[in-house]
């Protein structure tokens, strides 16, 4: 089921191997996100490098976080960049 024109976020997750994330959004997708190119790309990502971190995130509402919401995501870009498990 697609939602058009609603506000689309992660209802849950689970961290798959290689900094990956598998996440449910509130249509009912799933998808496979992949954080590497992120962490390569953009200094703020850098602490997900470590896996003990990376693993420990938490969910907000609306998408996931890290380091007590420091870093997170957008639930929007999770979904468009995410690729259907």
């Amino acid at each position: 089921m697609k939602i058009e024109n609603s506000l689309i976020w992660v209802t849950s997750a689970k961290t798959a191997a290689g900094h990956k994330l598998e996440l449910t959004f509130n249509d009912g997708s799933v998808k496979i996100f992949d954080c590497t190119p992120l962490i390569e790309r953009y200094k703020i990502f850098e602490p997900l490098k470590n896996e003990s971190v990376f693993e420990n995130f938490s969910l907000d509402g609306w998408t996931v976080t890290w380091l007590d919401g420091q870093i997170d995501i957008a639930p929007e870009y999770l979904f468009s960049e995410g690729i259907a498990a």
